[in-house]
C-alpha cells in the first residue's frame, strides 16, 4: 500500500507540474495525515460505506464498481487511512473563470486486502476572497460560487503582491489511500476453575 500511495502521489504531482509549467511562478506543499478509522454502516446495493474517525467524525464513502473486494468488508472492520494533499499554487492573473478536475483511482486486485488509492487533481482559475499574509493562506470563489481555502507554499514567490478580487490560477491535488487493517486477535476463552 506504501507504494500505491508514493506512486499516486508521484503520478499526481508530475501531473501538478504539467499542468503549472506554463505558469510564471510555482510550488508544491505536501502535507499527510494518518489515522484508524472503523466501519460503522454500509449499504452493500448503493456501494457506500460510512467510517467513525478517532474523534468521532462520521464519513461516508462511495465505492467504485471497480473495487473487487467490498464482500470482505464489514461493520467493525477499521482501516488505516493516510489523507496527502498536495498544493501547486501559480500566480497568474487575468483569464476567465474555470475549473477542471481529473481523478486517477488504484484498487487493491481481486482477493487481496481491501484498499487503495484515489487521486483528485483540481485546476481553478479564481478570484481571491480573502488573504491571510501571515499565515499563507488564501480563499477563493471559482466559477460556480464555491469557496476553496488553500494553505500557500513558503516558496511561492509573489504572495504579498495577490490582493482580494485578483484572479489567480490555482492546481491542487488530493490523496487518499486506505488500508483494512486484520482483525484485532480474538480473546481466549477463560479456563473455568472446578
Amino acid at each position: 500500500m506504501k507504494r500505491i500511495l508514493a506512486a499516486a502521489t508521484a503520478v499526481s504531482l508530475a501531473v501538478i507540474a504539467c499542468a503549472v509549467s506554463a505558469q510564471e511562478r510555482a510550488a508544491v506543499v505536501v502535507g499527510q495525515t494518518e489515522a484508524v478509522v472503523k466501519v460503522v454502516n454500509m449499504d452493500r446495493k448503493a456501494r457506500t460505506v460510512t467510517f467513525q474517525g478517532p474523534r468521532g467524525r462520521l464519513v461516508t464513502l462511495k465505492v467504485p464498481k471497480e473495487a473487487q473486494n467490498l464482500g470482505q468488508v464489514k461493520i467493525g472492520s477499521t482501516f488505516k487511512v493516510r489523507y496527502v494533499e498536495a498544493v501547486a499554487v501559480a500566480l497568474q492573473r487575468g483569464g476567465a473563470a474555470s475549473a477542471s478536475a481529473e481523478q486517477t483511482v488504484r484498487l487493491a486486485p481481486k482477493g487481496g486486502t481491501p484498499g487503495g488509492v484515489v487521486v483528485n487533481t483540481t485546476r481553478i482559475s479564481a478570484t481571491v476572497e480573502a488573504i491571510d499574509y501571515t499565515n499563507r493562506e488564501v480563499a477563493v470563489k471559482g466559477p460556480k460560487g464555491r469557496i476553496v481555502a488553500l494553505k500557500v507554499s513558503d516558496d511561492v514567490q509573489g504572495f504579498a503582491d495577490v490582493t482580494i478580487g485578483d484572479r489567480i490560477t490555482l492546481v491542487f491535488t488530493e490523496a487518499l489511500a486506505m488500508e483494512m487493517l486484520p482483525a484485532g486477535p480474538k480473546a481466549k476463552p477463560t479456563p473455568k476453575k472446578d
